[in-house]
């Protein structure tokens, strides 16, 4: 099997900041290829990196989730300036820093409200306001409502009160 130096360079890194951090982990690496139609600009892929929790304790892991997934979305958000820093953009990648299946459960509860948020939209032609996503969040939602045509999405507000509107698409 081919080795990807992006993968690599990620999982060293995190276990890296990690043992800086007084934790003995290790990264499993994954993949994830995004499929899309769209030849133009294809979607890049996602590496997961997964922190193996079997060493920590539970209020290590709450500590690295830290309240409403804030830590792994900080730790997410350095991996992602510092591995991308001076790399030629084919060597850019895009990294999901995961730990308990933290991001697969809220990445569920994401997808239900963005899925109650375009119900109500379409049942009340209003614009419908999705607070207290993170800014990785509300790209998830913004990638989510790309299949819909009828709808259309765009942030709104400063951070931290910076929300997801949801509306029907204006007809061109």
């Amino acid at each position: 099997m081919m080795t990807d130096s992006r993968m690599e360079r990620g999982q060293e890194w995190l276990k890296t900041l990690l043992q800086l951090s007084g934790l003995s982990v290790d990264i499993e690496g994954e993949i994830e290829t995004i499929v899309n139609q769209d030849e133009e600009s294809p979607e890049p892929d996602i590496y997961w990196l997964t922190i193996d929790e079997t060493n920590l304790r539970p209020e290590q892991i709450e500590i690295l989730t830290g309240p409403d997934g804030s830590v792994l979305d900080a730790i997410q958000y350095l991996a992602n300036s510092i591995l991308n820093l001076n790399q030629p953009q084919e060597e850019q990648a895009s990294y999901t820093v995961e730990l308990n299946g933290y991001r697969v459960k809220r990445f569920a509860e994401i997808r239900a409200m963005a899925e109650a948020a375009a119900a109500q939209v379409r049942s009340s032609g209003q614009e419908v306001e999705i607070k207290s996503l993170s800014s990785a969040e509300r790209r998830q939602v913004h990638t989510l409502f790309k299949e819909f045509d009828d709808l259309e999405t765009f942030s709104r507000g400063k951070e931290p009160f910076r929300q997801l509107v949801v509306r029907l698409a204006s007809i061109e």
